[in-house]
């Protein structure tokens, strides 16, 4: 595909820096190990278009016997979303889903009103350490989909749309951009894109959305005279024609963003939802753990342990 000729790109000078509406210096935490940079929500942003949750996991490398293993876990009211730059991870969830994404596939898991999964890297094969770098994000549903049923979506790197042109490389992973749509269908209006610039290389973000960011996970964009480097992300005021440059070392970045929800989120450890009512009703179900006549079930491949809710014991999945 070649890049879209209808686009000009646009850099802001002098006083158009402005149009830079937040900047979030992402929180880091380390899981033994592992460091997980958490951008969203944040204390000035709690969502960029639907996009509630921004973790990015890594760069690590990880043992054969100390990889990534999140037990199974329940998500109400959301949608997951894996992208990994190298490595690879084992899902699992009640669905009956047993699959493994690899780099530059997306996994979109559609939680609706509950679904429990796992996230491993347990493959028996490893016997050497596995280089992983990858980007978990939520997106919050509409309210009218927050009691649907829950479902799981899959798209291989191939199948995404792939736009390159003038030191520029965009993979279109979810959503409309650039005149593209991603294949697998997104509850709401959005997109999400992983971007690689060569030094210099100016990228027009898309305009027909109305909430836009951008986060650098590699390298340094430029804008205005200003750096904004790895682990930083930039939202932009809406309606703005605006575009980012590769700093010297080139950049890689995720584009995201989409249009603005009814109202905001309550966000409670891994559920999502616009009332309290459907939060507290999901720690109960959770809590009592009923995985034979209860609104959440674990996944038939990986039922014998799972996260007891915050603040309880640690539990086993025979309930």
């Amino acid at each position: 595909m070649s890049w879209n000729p209808a686009i000009a790109p646009q850099c802001p000078t002098g006083d158009a820096v402005d149009a830079i509406d937040t900047l979030i210096i992402p929180r880091a935490r380390d899981l033994g190990g592992f460091e997980v940079r958490r951008a969203l929500p944040a204390p000035k942003r709690q969502m960029v278009g639907p996009f509630i949750f921004f973790d990015q996991m890594g760069p690590a490398e990880l043992l054969p016997t100390k990889g990534l293993d999140v037990r199974p876990h329940p998500h109400i009211g959301l949608a997951t979303i894996s992208y990994l730059h190298r490595g690879r991870m084992h899902h699992r969830d009640s669905l009956g889903t047993d699959a493994w994404i690899e780099p530059g596939e997306v996994n979109l898991m559609i939680a609706g009103r509950g679904i429990t999964h796992s996230e491993r890297t347990d493959d028996a094969t490893q016997t050497l350490p596995m280089p992983f770098f990858g980007l978990q994000t939520w997106i919050a549903l509409p309210e009218e989909l927050e009691d649907s049923a829950p479902d799981f979506r899959h798209a291989g790197a191939a199948a995404l749309p792939l736009l390159k042109a003038e030191g520029k490389e965009v993979r279109l992973i979810l959503g409309q951009a650039y005149g593209e749509t991603a294949p697998v269908p997104v509850p709401s209006e959005m997109f999400y894109a992983d971007a690689v610039l060569q030094a210099g290389a100016v990228l027009p973000l898309p305009d027909n959305h109305e909430d836009r960011a951008v986060y650098v996970t590699d390298g340094a964009l430029e804008m205005a005279g200003e750096t904004y480097g790895a682990g930083q992300m930039l939202v932009f005021r809406p309606g703005d024609h605006l575009s980012v440059t590769a700093g010297p070392a080139g950049a890689r970045l995720v584009l995201l963003g989409g249009a603005t929800l009814s109202g905001p989120r309550h966000i409670w450890w891994n559920f999502v939802a616009s009332s309290r009512e459907r939060i507290d009703a999901a720690k109960e179900a959770w809590r009592k753990a009923d995985w034979a006549s209860g609104p959440f079930h674990l996944p038939p491949h990986d039922d014998a342990e799972f996260i007891p809710l915050p603040g309880q014991p640690n539990g086993s999945g025979r309930g």
